[in-house]
């Protein structure tokens, strides 16, 4: 009888690069976007040329500091360590279905850094503490640079200032509980973790989905976060980007209320299509403020241009939401080329770059069979 299926050294190396690359790239995305997140694309060419920005520049009130990372990377890094102990817990103790509190605890570690001026301020920093809070500490938590506000999204911090964790057997399709009406991107930037861990994208779609109702409430809004990670997922499985998007439309279609996300997705494969991607024809698909329009516009990115940096640029390069949508557009890529097919100078400037890849080493080594 053959034993347990293992996967070949070199299937787990690809594996490990897709992680690191889907989290340094969306780091990235978001560090080029950032500095530029609130700037119409004419003041963007007006400051930085006619191309717009051409590479990582220093963000305003950062006194000079070049790839600094936003509300976007922190709340994937922190989806990250909640996916991960979850993974463990399963593996560990055979208890399975803890994974939206999991991510729920970790989403408040998160917060923490948005309250608190540092570690040695936050309970959730120490080993043991008081309160009402009884999940993992330590942690992301401990670490002193992600104790930076950098306009973290309304529903995010509302949302969680509710305790509120989705049943994982929850029909989709209702407004949630939470922020019923919002569609923000806050929840879809976050999300492309879900489709790390080697489960199936119809199960990374689900729980993306569910813990996105923590703060958005919107079907428009979660089905998009689900959505980014499906698409992840099955691009680690080795499909396209384009054939991840096409198999991510019919794993929609079967959820009511999905039609605004599909239309979304649609149009900017259309928009791909049709070649000679621009700023002004980008802008087709929205600002990317809310959750579908950043979805489509970081597909668009990965789909109109052939190289990976010209598609992160594209992906921030417009009026609206740009470290959202170069983070979304950096998932994807990342998660497509690996960390290797990413700028490596770009990367080597990333705020956190280190700390980052560590995390996305430790998420594929949970996550790969003993």
């Amino acid at each position: 009888m053959n034993g347990p299926w293992r996967p070949s050294w070199e299937a787990t190396a690809v594996y490990r690069a897709r992680v690191r690359g889907c989290l340094l790239g969306g780091a990235v995305g978001d560090a080029l976007g950032y500095p530029v997140e609130f700037s119409s694309v004419d003041r963007i060419r007006a400051a930085h040329g006619p191309h717009g920005v051409t590479g990582l520049v220093p963000s305003p009130g950062g006194a000079g500091a070049v790839g600094l990372i936003s509300d976007d990377t922190q709340m994937t890094l922190f989806t990250v360590e909640g996916v991960r102990q979850a993974h463990e817990r399963e593996r560990y103790k055979g208890i399975g279905g803890g994974w939206s509190r999991m991510v729920r605890w970790a989403y408040a570690r998160w917060l923490e850094t948005q309250l608190r001026t540092g570690p040695e301020d936050s309970e959730l920093a120490r080993p043991t503490g008081g309160g009402s809070y009884a999940g993992p500490r330590g942690g992301l938590v401990t670490e002193r640079w992600l104790y930076a506000r950098r306009a973290p999204g309304n529903a995010c911090l509302s949302g969680l200032a509710q305790d509120f964790v989705p049943d994982p057997e929850a029909e989709l399709g209702r407004p949630g509980p939470v922020n019923s009406d919002s569609k923000g991107c806050g929840a879809v930037m976050r999300s492309a973790p879900f489709g790390l861990t080697r489960t199936d994208p119809g199960t990374a779609f689900s729980m993306a989905a569910r813990c996105a109702q923590m703060t958005h409430g919107h079907p428009t809004g979660y089905y998009a976060a689900g959505a980014l990670a499906a698409i992840v997922a099955h691009i680690v499985a080795g499909d396209s980007v384009e054939g991840a998007v096409l198999r991510t439309l019919r794993l929609l279609a079967r959820y009511p209320g999905h039609e605004e996300t599909t239309a979304a997705l649609e149009q900017a494969l259309d928009l791909a299509a049709q070649g000679s991607p621009t700023p002004e024809r980008l802008e087709r698909l929205g600002g990317g403020w809310i959750a579908e329009e950043a979805l489509a516009i970081g597909v668009y990115s990965a789909l109109a241009v052939p190289r990976v940096a010209d598609a992160l640029l594209l992906a921030v390069n417009h009026s609206g939401d740009s470290d959202s949508t170069g983070s979304v557009c950096g998932n994807i890529l990342g998660a497509r080329h690996g960390d290797h097919g990413l700028p490596h100078a770009w990367v080597a400037q990333v705020e956190g770059r280190d700390p980052i890849a560590a995390l996305a080493d430790d998420l594929a080594a949970e996550c790969v069979p003993d």
